[in-house]
């Protein structure tokens, strides 16, 4: 029963014919051109400006929290499935473990595992809507600098991993949309009026994140520098710089928002 479960999710996730044999060929793939991703990004970075200095009314939260709940479900959705996929992939198609953590110099960027990098790019299309949802509930103050560096950015970031055909990419997909399958999770059960305590989970979750791929980059870079040489280092280099600047801001996001936290609780004990 069970081999019958993962044959039939490795037909449909692995090798269906439009999975197995995808291509990443700007500018044909769509949204695989430059000047469009240049676009976006300009788009996103002037309305996030632009938008919260608007005297715009909040919309209701009955009108809003149905729409933030579908979007957290799909994102939610999505995130597991992109997961899940690339593990199966990994484990069904993938020509060497080695290229887990280093594609051959040269590699080109086709098949399942760049196909599900590829969902990835796109979902981070997706994702620019919790911007907007901010702004139209006029909460900004979680439309903070890390936010919006961190949308805009994450875009470049799985840009150059079709692009450059980046090494070590397969682990960051399944690393960064686990901990998505956490965050929108959680974002979900609170649109619909329900404040889980594990709120810290997510912020936790993701300094891990990073943790862990600056650990498995040290295995990337001496598969590089001792051996044949890994695909797409450049694009590996901007990823590990985004990555860095990234766990120093939520570094200090989890020291500001629960020191805080602690600190008000223990004035309370001692009391």
């Amino acid at each position: 029963m069970a081999n019958s479960v993962i044959h039939f999710l490795q037909q449909w996730l692995v090798y269906h014919p439009t999975i197995l044999n995808f291509s990443w060929n700007p500018p044909l793939t769509p949204f695989s051109s430059l000047s469009l991703l240049s676009f976006s990004l300009l788009s996103y970075l002037s309305l996030s400006l632009l938008l919260p200095s608007l005297p715009l009314p909040p919309l209701s939260p009955r009108f809003l929290k149905p729409i933030t709940a579908l979007h957290s479900l799909s994102l939610f959705l999505i995130s597991l499935i992109m997961s899940f996929s690339t593990i199966l992939t990994i484990f069904s198609h993938t020509p060497h473990p080695h290229w887990i953590l280093c594609f051959p110099p040269h590699t080109k960027p086709i098949g399942p595992l760049f196909f599900w990098a590829y969902i990835f790019y796109l979902s981070k299309f997706l994702e620019l809507i919790d911007t907007l949802l901010i702004i139209l509930s006029r909460n900004f103050r979680r439309l903070s600098f890390l936010h919006v560096y961190h949308h805009a950015t994450v875009l470049v970031m799985c840009y150059l991993w079709l692009h450059t055909s980046q090494s070590l990419f397969p682990i960051a997909l399944v690393t960064n949309a686990s901990v998505h399958v956490i965050m929108y999770g959680y974002y979900f059960v609170t649109a619909l009026g329900v404040r889980p305590r594990w709120k810290r989970v997510v912020t936790d979750s993701q300094i891990v994140q990073f943790v862990f791929s600056f650990v498995v980059s040290v295995v990337m870079l001496y598969k590089h520098l001792y051996g044949e040489g890994c695909s797409g280092i450049w694009g590996w280099c901007f990823n590990a710089l985004f990555n860095a600047s990234l766990l120093a801001l939520f570094v200090d996001f989890h020291r500001n928002s629960y020191a805080h936290r602690n600190k008000s609780k223990l004035n309370v004990k001692t009391d």
